[in-house]
């Protein structure tokens, strides 16, 4: 496997490798029941001691990540925060290719250049768990999926022509003309030539990502963050650095401080109902983090998948908005709010940024598909503003229920705000709790979160998790966070009562 290491970093080189493969084990890369390169293979592969690499595999044995034994090597532990069936159904999958005639052994001396992957991990879940509340989604039902069906039949039916032909490498023009008006509505003012349309706003971050930051180059995020953008920055060779967070968003001050030594390539930010966290980042903030961009010289990537879910008093105007200079590179997803299977999503920036965006994507795919491009213009265009209006009520509905019940049987110790917007609520949970076993445990009671483990760099564990209120119903919230409260309660060590510690409702 591939390890890069950092040889001048502060942070010790076995821990680095420890830290990597850790990584890879969490991300489902490395299976259980895989044996490791033995310490003698990993020290001529990285070219570091016997010592370093036992250091390393000690540390993994001692987080119970991997088990090792004298002469027969280590292997990846079979229990990790995976589905408990999961398992078992890996166990037959093995058990299957070792009976066939071809053996997939040597696929393991292949080098991939995937030093953790999260997103894919945590994306899908088994059939066995009720409670779905890992992913940041809305409940299907919510959304205008018909609508938006009908229009693509018609589409393919009255303009087959359409799908006869590729369509602009950076987007539809109808398509982008109706950003640009919904953009100019909310303060945001730009042509339709200052637009990039993208599969979602993953595609967007991995752009960004591949053509402005390679190995090295110093990347600056919000600890936690949103796991996506971690493996995105993470597999490119990023050295990536966080600046914890109060309740205006990013620490300016430290971030500040921290680039006195490490000048930025890059600043990614989600500053409005943060993913995830929830926090929303002050207007001052804004304003004091594109100073600091355009001090160094740095691009900031504004991601912004949910700035129209505001509850009560929109958000503060985007950083994009005060943007003269063209230091912001903005992403918008319609795809949570509209149709996840659509990905749609764009981007904004100037100059030649834009020009080189464009020249990337165009590699990647050679532009979105057209059929979804068009499917979703009638409906930004005419039914929008009232469909949102609608949903934020719902939504709303979804974070009073799960705040009453969190309020009636969270467990001493456990700390909680409600956001301004958005779909998550961050969980703090007491520190002595063992988060691997309480995600075992949990996924055996059918219920599902994202360890916030996900959300940091490097960072082995941390009592914190995610769940989304408005992936499911409110009868299934309401009965899952009980579940999950009953399990946080049995898997900690020191038990107390409930508590309704959390700031005010908004």
């Amino acid at each position: 496997m591939h390890i890069e290491l950092k040889r001048g970093s502060s942070t010790k080189l076995y821990v680095q490798i420890a830290l990597t493969i850790a990584d890879r084990i969490r991300s489902g890369l490395i299976e259980p029941g895989t044996r490791l390169p033995s310490v003698r293979k990993m020290t001529v592969d990285l070219g570091v001691s016997l010592v370093t690499v036992s250091k390393a595999y000690a540390e993994l044995e001692a987080i119970q990540l991997i088990t090792c034994s004298q002469g027969k090597g280590c292997y990846v532990r079979g229990t990790l925060n995976v589905d408990p069936m999961e398992d078992a159904d890996r166990a037959k999958r093995n058990h299957a290719n070792s009976e066939s005639s071809t053996s997939w052994n040597w696929q393991m001396a292949l080098v991939d250049y995937l030093p953790r992957a999260q997103l894919w991990r945590h994306f899908d879940t088994s059939p066995q768990v009720r409670y779905e509340l890992h992913m940041s989604a809305i409940q299907p039902e919510l959304l205008p999926t018909r609508e938006i069906i009908d229009s693509a039949y018609r589409l393919s039916s009255d303009h087959a022509e359409r799908m006869a032909a590729y369509g602009s490498f950076q987007g539809d023009r109808e398509l982008r003309q109706i950003f640009a008006k919904h953009f100019a509505e909310r303060g945001l003012r730009v042509a339709p030539e200052g637009l990039l349309i993208t599969s979602g706003a993953q595609q967007g971050i991995d752009l960004v990502a591949r053509t402005f930051v390679g190995p090295g180059d110093v990347v600056y995020m919000e600890a936690p963050s949103y796991t996506g953008a971690i493996d995105v920055f993470t597999s490119r060779g990023a050295k990536i650095i966080t600046v914890p967070m109060d309740d205006e968003g990013m620490r300016i001050d430290l971030l500040t401080r921290l680039c006195d030594t490490y000048p930025p390539k890059l600043i990614y930010t989600i500053p409005t109902y943060h993913n995830p966290t929830g926090i929303t980042m002050s207007a001052r903030r804004r304003a004091q983090l594109l100073n600091l961009a355009q001090s160094y010289h740095c691009l900031i990537l504004e991601d912004d998948p949910f700035a129209d879910l505001y509850f009560r008093d929109p958000p503060p105007a985007s950083i994009k908005s005060m943007d003269a200079t063209g230091h912001v590179v903005y992403i918008k997803s319609f795809s949570k709010v509209l149709s996840p299977g659509c990905r749609i999503a764009c981007a904004i920036a100037d100059g030649s940024v834009l020009t080189r965006l464009v020249a990337a994507k165009s590699t990647a795919d050679l532009g979105s598909p057209l059929l979804t491009q068009k499917a979703l213009q009638s409906f930004i265009q005419n039914q929008y503003g009232a469909y949102v209006s609608r949903l934020r009520d719902e939504l709303y509905t979804r974070l009073c229920a799960a705040s009453e019940v969190l309020e009636e049987h969270a467990i001493t110790g456990m700390h909680w705000s409600l956001p301004e917007g958005g779909l998550n609520l961050w969980l703090q949970l007491p520190n002595n709790l063992d988060m691997r076993e309480l995600h075992h445990q949990s996924l055996a009671a059918g219920v599902s979160f994202l360890p916030g483990s996900a959300c940091y760099v490097g960072e082995m564990d941390t009592p914190s998790l995610r769940i989304c209120f408005t992936v499911t119903s409110v009868e299934l919230l309401c009965e899952g966070l009980r579940v999950l409260c009953r399990v946080i309660d049995r898997v900690t060590p020191e038990q107390g009562g409930t508590v309704a510690d959390r700031l005010p409702l908004i």
